[in-house]
């Protein structure tokens, strides 16, 4: 049976892995030559394997032909994106070797694949079920239902002034937001866009909204997290020019005044797998740049512990 971490539940995982797409990012340094070794191992455990070059490509295409049991990412979060676009209406048990910066979503650091994969193909995958937003735009011009691992942003344009935008919850008036933007993000996403404009870190299998609003003209505003089955709608009262809704900064349409966005949960959460030797709080702390004491305390017989995950060249 596969494991959950510690806050989140068991989900589907392959326990009898047949196909594998491998999407590889091959813009990110080192990937290319990580193929050479990574798709013949795979194909010496008798897997069928199927490769793509380009995660964002897959996912305006969306999934074709037969259905694979796992995806695996060599890149870094956003082709992790891309893949969980192309599958967004049936999840596929998707894991992340990470060939970015940051690795938040691409959680498995590329000198530690070996184990990870041995792991997952064993049946001992451990699942981190993500939840997702479902958004749909009401409009005359550009009717939209999407799905969104990260988030849904409703922002201005780059040269227009700030929006008005209408805030309601469960039918509710909350508040008029006067800001550049609002940012309505998931636990994975609260450590993307949203904790660039101050929003809260959320324990990546927590069920909540995270609501963020961005450069708000007004020191009242703060982010708050809702309900996960909040039904948010934003209405665009008030615009200078263009303002678009973005879904994990991959997709975007323009919404004009007097436009309404609904936002709830998806029923279906994505199906992100781990290994077992991811720590999520020294993953934040390394992350993040969280440096903890400056000197030993006395009073203590250890030191914090200091080290950046084994095998990934010092990039994260």
């Amino acid at each position: 049976m596969p494991r959950a971490t510690p806050q989140g539940q068991a989900a589907a995982a392959p326990t009898a892995v047949r196909r594998v797409l491998v999407v590889a990012d091959h813009d990110k340094a080192g990937v290319r030559e990580f193929e050479g070794e990574f798709l013949p191992w795979l194909e010496q455990r008798g897997l069928e394997v199927a490769l793509e070059g380009d995660a964002r490509e897959l996912a305006r295409r969306g999934a074709e032909g037969a259905r694979p049991d796992l995806v695996v990412v060599l890149g870094g979060d956003g082709a992790i994106l891309g893949a969980v676009r192309a599958f967004a209406d049936a999840p596929v048990p998707t894991l992340g070797i990470n060939f970015g910066r940051v690795g938040f979503l691409a959680s498995v650091p590329s000198g530690h694949w070996r184990g990870a994969l041995d792991e997952v193909l064993a049946g001992r995958g451990i699942v981190e079920p993500r939840m997702r937003l479902e958004a749909r735009l009401a409009s005359s011009h550009s009717p939209l239902r999407a799905v969104a691992l990260n988030d849904a942003v409703v922002a201005r344009g780059a040269t227009q002034g700030m929006l008005i935008l209408s805030f309601f919850v469960d039918g509710s008036w909350m508040t008029d937001y006067r800001a550049d933007g609002l940012i309505l993000a998931t636990a994975s996403g609260s450590t993307a866009h949203s904790l660039s404009a101050g929003g809260p870190v959320l324990y990546p299998t927590m069920e909540g909204i995270v609501v963020t609003p961005i450069c708000p003209q007004g020191l009242s505003y703060r982010p708050i997290v809702l309900h996960r089955d909040s039904r948010i709608e934003v209405v665009v009262r008030s615009t200078g020019g263009l303002v678009t809704l973005a879904l994990d900064g991959q997709g975007y349409l323009p919404v004009r005044q007097g436009e309404r966005v609904v936002v709830t949960r998806h029923p279906v959460p994505y199906p992100l797998l781990t290994w077992s030797g991811l720590d999520p709080y020294r993953r934040l702390r390394e992350r993040l740049g969280w440096s903890g004491l400056t000197e030993p305390d006395p009073d203590s017989e250890t030191e914090p512990e200091r080290h950046s995950d084994a095998g990934h060249g010092g990039v994260l």
